[in-house]
């Protein structure tokens, strides 16, 4: 899985400071002289897992290069509420002028990381691995799938052009293109056939879609909105005609309203991976603040 592009960070956070400061930070130009130094700390205002310190650094950097971000944690460290993060001096307006995006962004990463670990711990014993999904923030993907892989769990594809997915709808297609025909063991062989190096994942939220996905041998099935016991017996059935046909069985993957609450009788049916669009969809940010004190 490729590491963050730096650039690309840059540009997002330039857009973010844009959109934020506009034409100047009216209110601290009014009143904090352009000479005040300042000195603040982040503070942890609940436990959870930190994610984000890079892009927070970067906020500060991007508006005056007099700032300086001076991190007391690390990005994957579990924190504590009333941990000191990271500390932050330089020009009041400076550090003022930065001080929303750069919690925007620390806590939402930190939130995304503490909800992944969350979700990690509570599958520990089985072999299961936690995924996210393409779920996310737009122009954010990068950093989200960065938090997820910070909470312990592994990213799913990047997008549309690193893997392919067939789909329920993408499988509604097929059967309108090859009617009569092994739809899916069609659309398979057009993808292996266009993009050979890529991996194939096929969804199935059926026994009888689970059979003809196995046949049409991807990669990966994904089972969606499947009860535990459904999945169970999809597994099961999965591995049997896989040995019939004289084939190594495909990974496994569960999806689908999956919460911390049902992830562990999911895990415990024996599926390879869990994917959760809710690790980066709809997470709750971590709660961390900034105090800032005006030297004396």
């Amino acid at each position: 899985m490729p590491e963050l592009d730096f650039r690309s960070i840059v540009t997002l956070v330039d857009r973010a400071l844009a959109e934020d400061i506009g034409a100047g930070d009216v209110t601290s130009e009014s009143i904090v002289p352009r000479d005040l130094e300042a000195t603040g700390e982040f503070i942890a205002k609940e436990d959870g897992i930190l994610a984000g310190l890079l892009v927070a650094r970067l906020v500060f950097e991007r508006i005056s290069k007099k700032v300086k971000l001076a991190a007391k944690k690390r990005d994957g460290a579990a924190v504590k509420s009333g941990d000191v993060i990271a500390t932050v001096r330089g020009p009041a307006r400076a550090i003022l002028a930065g001080e929303r995006l750069s919690l925007n962004f620390l806590q939402r990463l930190s939130g995304i990381a503490t909800t992944t670990r969350r979700y990690v711990d509570a599958v520990k014993g089985y072999c299961a691995a936690i995924m996210d999904t393409r779920k996310t923030t737009p122009g954010w993907r990068a950093l989200e799938k960065y938090a997820v892989r910070v909470g312990g769990a592994v990213n799913h594809r990047i997008g549309l052009y690193d893997m392919v997915l067939i789909k329920d709808n993408h499988i509604e297609v097929a059967e309108a293109r090859w009617p009569g025909e092994d739809a899916v063991g069609k659309a398979v062989g057009a993808c292996r056939k266009r993009h050979p190096g890529l991996r194939v994942e096929v969804e199935a939220q059926d026994m009888n879609q689970v059979r003809e996905a196995v046949l049409a041998e991807p990669d990966t099935i994904m089972l969606d909105n499947l009860s535990p016991d459904e999945m169970r017996r999809a597994i099961a059935l999965i591995r049997r005609l896989s040995r019939s046909l004289g084939r190594k069985p495909p990974l496994t993957e569960a999806s689908g309203g999956i919460t911390l609450e049902t992830v562990r009788a999911v895990a415990a049916t024996g599926v390879d991976r869990i994917s959760i669009g809710a690790l980066t969809h709809s997470v709750k940010a971590l709660d961390i603040c900034l105090t800032i004190k005006t030297k004396q």
